[in-house]
This record gives structure tokens, C-alpha cells and sequence, in this order.
């Protein structure tokens, strides 16, 4: 059995939107981070990822924080909040309660917990100013909720500002690009103290000439979510875990 099983939990930012595969799935920064670690040790990582896109942080904990515990991993990496944010009953303290239910679960069962904020979209996006504070507050509230918790590996993407500009984000200015995924995979793994591939911090730019602004942007990618909100949907109706069980990673030669 490998010696490190690593598990995801979260929502599109850990289930890999925005890194699109040709075959019509996601693959996204912990699936790099998993296969980074097999390549980073030299040895096998069994790997599972329980994230479904846009669910708010305490349907992450309720639907697979146990389930991803269940399995007896060594490591277990989680995000939410991103889309608790942007609503704005929701309170901080609230998200971060969620934090430290995840952190006192992993204290329990003896699991290693890879704690991650998400990247900042704000400068990109409608209500950035709002977004940018409801981030800021709950990033800091995060983190001081930790307190002096340093056998917590933290791999904080919020304050990262060149991970906040465009060439790291998808056309919906939301999810971020195979670009971003990989910088993100690469604080993961320097957290970990291992050493990832130095390209993964800034990879050429591919973004796309065909990213719409005005008012194509918003019909295609503002009018569906405000849609969802409206009728109290999800952007993750129906889907289920992408590895819901252990997959087994073996170390590939350098390239």
C-alpha cells in the first residue's frame, strides 16, 4: 500500500473547473498535486478527490468531509467559503466555523490536514470591491482561527496577487485556467516541503483571444449564475465525486 493516501474536499476550485480536459472532464490543482507528489518522492500516492462544484462550505463538510475520513487517508486537503462569499447573508464567522469542525475531525482520526484559501478572481469580476473584502476577512479570519497551529500545512493562494491577474483565469473569470491550477498545485507541494517542477509557478499564457467582455460576458456566464441563485440550484446538482475512491498514482519519468 502506498505510504501516502491523499484525499480533496471542497467545491469547483478543488475539483479542478476551469482546467478543462479534452474528454469533457476537469483535472485541476490537486489532481497535479497528487501526481506531483508520486513524481516528487518516487514513490506511489493513492489519491481521491470528493469535490463537487458549487456547494457552499458547510454542505462540503455534511456531504463529504466523513465519507473522505472513511477511507483512512494520511492527508486530507480542504477549501470552501468561495461561494459562501458572495452572498451576502452569510456571515465569516460562519464559514469558519466549518475550518475548525475540519481541523478538530482531522485531529481525531490522526489525518493531516492541507488547509488552502482560494484564489482571488475579485479584480476580474462584477462587485470586485465586495468580493475583495468578503476574501480578505475571511482569508484572515482563517488563518487567526489556526492560531499557532504550524503542524497545519497551509497553502494560502488568496494574498497571491500575480495568481490574481488575468493569463491565470478562465473565459468565466471565476474558475482558474490550467495556468492557475498549476501555480496553486505548486504552493501545495512547496508547503509539503517538496520540490515541484519550477515551471508549474508561472507556465506560458494561454489565454484565449476569444474571451468575451460587455455585454457577451455577462450573457454567458453572469445571467446563468444569477439564474441559479434565483431558483436555488447549483451548478452541482447531480454530480458525483470525480475519485470518490482510491485511485493509485505511480511516479512518472521526468519529461
Amino acid at each position: 500500500m502506498a505510504s501516502v493516501r491523499y484525499v480533496a474536499i471542497g467545491d469547483s476550485f478543488t475539483e479542478g473547473v476551469g482546467d478543462e480536459l479534452e474528454d469533457g472532464g476537469v483535472r485541476g490543482w490537486a489532481d497535479i498535486t497528487a501526481q506531483g507528489w508520486a513524481d516528487a518522492t518516487g514513490e506511489p500516492v493513492q489519491y481521491a478527490n470528493l469535490a463537487i462544484r458549487g456547494k457552499l462550505v458547510w454542505p462540503i463538510v455534511e456531504e463529504q468531509l466523513e465519507p473522505a475520513l472513511a477511507l483512512k487517508p494520511t492527508h486530507l486537503s480542504f477549501n470552501g467559503g468561495g461561494n459562501d462569499i458572495l452572498r451576502p447573508r452569510t456571515t465569516i464567522e460562519h464559514i469558519v466555523d466549518a475550518f475548525s469542525h475540519v481541523l478538530r475531525r482531522c485531529d481525531e482520526e490522526g489525518v493531516q490536514l492541507i488547509l488552502l484559501s482560494g484564489a482571488n478572481p475579485s479584480a476580474q469580476l462584477p462587485l470586485s470591491r465586495l468580493i475583495q473584502r468578503r476574501g480578505d476577512q475571511l482569508s484572515d479570519a482563517v488563518v487567526a482561527r489556526l492560531g499557532d497551529r504550524t503542524d497545519v500545512v497551509q497553502a494560502l493562494n488568496w494574498p497571491d496577487r500575480e495568481l490574481g491577474t488575468p493569463g491565470y483565469w478562465s473565459a468565466d473569470r471565476l474558475h482558474m485556467n490550467a495556468r492557475g491550477h498549476h501555480r496553486v498545485a505548486a504552493r501545495v507541494l512547496t508547503a509539503l516541503g517538496l520540490q515541484p517542477p519550477q515551471e508549474w509557478w508561472s507556465l506560458p499564457s494561454d489565454v484565449p483571444s476569444s474571451h468575451l467582455g460587455g455585454f457577451a460576458y455577462y450573457r454567458t456566464h453572469v445571467g446563468p449564475w444569477v439564474k441559479r441563485r434565483l431558483t436555488g440550484r447549483s451548478s452541482g446538482d447531480g454530480r458525483t465525486a470525480k475519485y470518490g475512491d482510491w485511485i493509485e498514482l505511480a511516479p512518472q519519468p521526468a519529461s
